[in-house]
């Protein structure tokens, strides 16, 4: 039995006394969640055809709307990993906006007479950055198009916009409005969502590649808990992780997770492979665990490999783990090697469902190492589940 395994079988008492009952499961629950998503999206996909239609993003012979992704936190970090596969296949300019930046700088990020179409993601549909930025771009900028991904029916998002002609929401299956502070399949899920957005003219191909990360996960996912548990337990003060375009968003969240989990009790931060030589490597030292998320394109990981040679080479860290497709990295460039099974037939584009469950894990095996209670790790309540206390001016 695998250690996440070992975690869901607890007592339920225990569970409860642990703070275990939610994060363990909505870790666990990631792959049959996907899968009901596609499914859930495969309904409105009409729908979702003809607004997008409308908003000008995907028909026409002119200019296409400018797309935001919108959201804070984990819900930001979505957007990022969302970014390069919509442009590409909308063929118009993507680009991730933090909502918390558009709230204080609104005027700024909108250029009179062009086409928007803001996509806002959030588990609760609550935040109070999100739901006051959408209400002021109705007042102020009528003509902006919104979609609105969200995880709870009962939100304000869905319950105070979805009425209006240029506003659309999808609510994703209650299983995914995630219950424990740090958000896990409510990002994936909304991710997979994503993906779906980019692929709505042709649903049934993204279907075989949703079947294929479900798959992959469901193997992947005990791997990558028992090298968590592992390294959680193995005295690391530092987490640094690595990723490349939307592995970047990947390493991002997962230096996230670790964060929230634990109070803040390891120092971690993001980068990408060639961004971190530009200051950021001094950070490294024999207390830090590097995890690279290792790019399945050819010219991009062999930027990659390079930095990890050198890391290597200098002794500058305590461990380097490689995530990532195909075979085992050899021993001058990683220390262990957590492999992606058969996903090397998928394109970096599409994988943050899939490699951020191990950060997720890292997350949870630190929390649990730190002696912390993972469904509501802030003892002082320094952070919350629904960030709703944010005064609105």
């Amino acid at each position: 039995m695998d250690e996440l395994s070992k975690l869901l079988a607890l007592p339920e008492a225990q569970k409860r006394s642990s703070g275990l009952i939610h994060t363990p499961r909505e870790i666990q629950q990631q792959p049959a969640t996907w899968r009901r998503s596609y499914q859930e999206f495969c309904v409105r996909a009409g729908e979702v055809q003809g607004f997008l239609a409308d908003a000008g993003v995907t028909e026409g012979d002119g200019e296409r709307a400018s797309v935001y992704l919108i959201g804070a936190g984990t819900s930001d970090y979505t957007g990022r990993a969302l970014t390069s596969l919509l442009r590409r296949r909308w063929g118009c300019e993507v680009q991730a906006v933090p909502s918390t930046d558009l709230l204080t700088n609104l005027d700024e990020y909108i250029i009179p007479g062009r086409a928007y179409l803001w996509v806002s993601f959030s588990r609760s549909g609550d935040s109070s950055e999100g739901v006051a930025v959408i209400e002021a771009a109705l007042e102020r900028y009528p003509e902006i198009h919104h979609l609105i991904i969200t995880c709870n029916r009962a939100g304000r998002m869905a319950t105070d916009f979805n009425l209006r002609g240029n506003v659309l929401c999808l609510v994703l299956d209650d299983a995914v409005n995630d219950r424990g502070l740090a958000m896990t399949s409510s990002f994936s899920n909304m991710v997979v969502t994503g993906h779906c957005l980019a692929h709505v003219n042709a649903l049934p191909a993204y279907g075989d590649l949703v079947e294929e990360l479900a798959a992959n996960a469901e193997g992947f996912t005990s791997k990558a808990a028992d090298m968590a548990a592992r390294l959680a337990s193995a005295g690391f003060t530092k987490f640094c992780f690595l990723g490349t375009g939307p592995l970047k968003a990947v390493a991002v969240e997962s230096a996230l997770k670790v964060l929230e989990l634990t109070a803040g009790g390891f120092y971690t931060w993001a980068e990408s492979f060639l961004g971190v030589r530009h200051g950021p490597l001094s950070a490294v030292d024999e207390e830090t665990l590097i995890v690279g998320f290792i790019s399945g394109d050819v010219r991009r990981r062999s930027y990659e490999l390079d930095l990890l040679r050198e890391i290597k080479k200098k002794r500058l860290c305590g461990k380097l783990v490689a995530v990532s497709p195909g075979e085992a990295l050899d021993a001058d460039l990683a220390d262990e090697n957590l492999s992606l099974s058969s996903a090397v037939t998928v394109e970096d584009l599409y994988r943050p469902p899939l490699d951020v469950i191990f950060g997720q894990l890292c997350g949870l095996f630190s929390s649990l190492e730190r002696g912390l209670m993972p469904d509501t790790p802030s003892p002082k309540g320094a952070i919350n589940r629904v960030v709703t206390q944010v005064q609105i001016y």
